[in-house]
């Protein structure tokens, strides 16, 4: 396995890095008094400078292969360093997730008119969309259990559920909705699902509230919604009936890199904050960095953050060599480590700030609650867990000559 970076990678970078202490970072601050005197789920009219500002930077839409020319190994490393600033930095330069995962599916199962209509827009950063798929009524993290109903009537789909967790639904500029539900619950287990195209706007669907986590509301929100007999033509759906199991698989699979190299951009960036406290904070007559107990938190968190990184690098390799398919235990492996990574590291870079560390004037509390977030985030460590362990019991050498890998 080849981790090095070409010519073009290094380039693009190089280019992200400087576009991020340049103009991402000191945004910051911008950014949060805005949402502080206005509705916090209004766009913040920054966001629209720094992505014009991408645009000619040449950062825009990395994360598609077919639109960057990157390889998944190549855009990870981009993808780390917008997690310096996971808020922000990502829909700066049109990487944001979900839009990220629902544009690689337009493009991977849309119909030319879905494209048109969806994809396109979504491409220059003028719309944004929403994955509905997790119910507050199932184990969501078991698809099979998924309860909505997509009915065919005639020429057109009646849609009826509740999905929640919906990030992006409290965002006025999410235009479009993609439903998983059951089209057929007597098909087998993964081909009784679909996905449809639902506009905002289409009478019956209900948004009901946004949900905080641990108290902190995105702009773009996490929310509940209703489906109360939505009607959409049966154009709207994604390939065809019973492949929404299929769609899901392959659209969470590169996502899981983007998380993941995120957060170990933010690990990188609370160790960084850390290091710096550690040589100017003093107490008991010497600097906390002279004390053995700090030394070992900067330590540990930076074996901690390069072993991550080689695992997600050896992830999106495989990737790009034998698909998500063939990478499975390892996208499960690294859905596990990077969101535990970047939690432990922020902690102790919290233990070092002191009560500055759950304040609001450093990143790191909102770095916290989000890695801890990912840690349930498109299906929890649990359920990874299981994934992996079952592909080792396949695997599982004799004890009398050396594995082979």
């Amino acid at each position: 396995m080849d981790f090095e970076h070409s010519p073009k990678s290094e380039e693009v970078s190089l280019k992200m890095a400087e576009f991020m202490h340049e103009e991402v970072i000191p945004a910051e601050t911008e950014y949060e008094r805005w949402r502080t005197n206005n509705d916090p789920h209004a766009y913040p009219p920054v966001i629209e400078r720094l992505k014009e500002s991408a645009k000619k930077r040449g950062l825009w839409n990395l994360f598609l292969p077919e639109v960057s020319g990157l390889t998944n190994v190549e855009y990870a490393r981009v993808a780390e360093i917008s997690g310096w600033s996971p808020v922000i930095a990502p829909e700066s330069i049109n990487c944001q997730a979900p839009d990220s995962g629902n544009m690689e599916t337009l493009q991977l199962f849309g119909s030319s008119e879905q494209k048109s209509r969806w994809l396109e827009p979504l491409l220059a950063g003028e719309i944004r969309s929403a994955f509905a798929m997790t119910e507050p009524d199932v184990a969501s993290s078991d698809a099979a259990n998924i309860a909505t109903q997509i009915v065919r009537e005639g020429d057109q789909y009646a849609i009826n559920g509740r999905k929640w967790w919906i990030s992006g639904a409290a965002d006025a500029r999410c235009k479009v909705f993609i439903v998983m539900g059951k089209t057929n619950p007597d098909a087998e287990p993964h081909r009784q699902q679909s996905m449809v195209l639902v506009p905002r706007g289409t009478p019956g669907l209900t948004i009901e509230r946004h949900l905080p986590i641990f108290g902190y509301q995105d702009q773009h929100g996490h929310s509940e919604i209703v489906f109360r007999n939505v009607r959409v033509p049966v154009g709207n759906i994604l390939a065809t009936e019973g492949d929404g199991f299929k769609i899901a698989q392959a659209r969470l699979g590169p996502g899981r890199i983007h998380h993941a190299m995120r957060a170990v951009g933010m690990a990188e960036r609370a160790l960084g904050l850390m290091v710096d406290r550690a040589k100017e904070r003093v107490a008991f007559g010497k600097h906390l960095s002279e004390n053995a107990n700090v030394l070992d938190l900067i330590a540990d968190s930076r074996i901690e953050i390069d072993q991550t990184r080689l695992l997600v690098y050896k992830t999106a390799w495989l990737i790009d060599h034998v698909g998500a398919k063939g990478a499975r235990a390892e996208i499960a492996a690294i859905k596990v480590a990077a969101p535990n990574m970047a939690t432990r590291v922020i902690d102790r870079a919290i233990e070092v700030f002191g009560a500055a560390g759950v304040s609001g004037d450093t990143p790191l509390a909102y770095f916290y609650a989000w890695a801890r977030c990912l840690r349930i985030v498109d299906g929890p460590d649990a359920v990874h867990r299981r994934s992996i362990a079952k592909e080792e019991l396949r695997r599982a050498p004799s004890t009398s000559v050396p594995p082979k890998r």
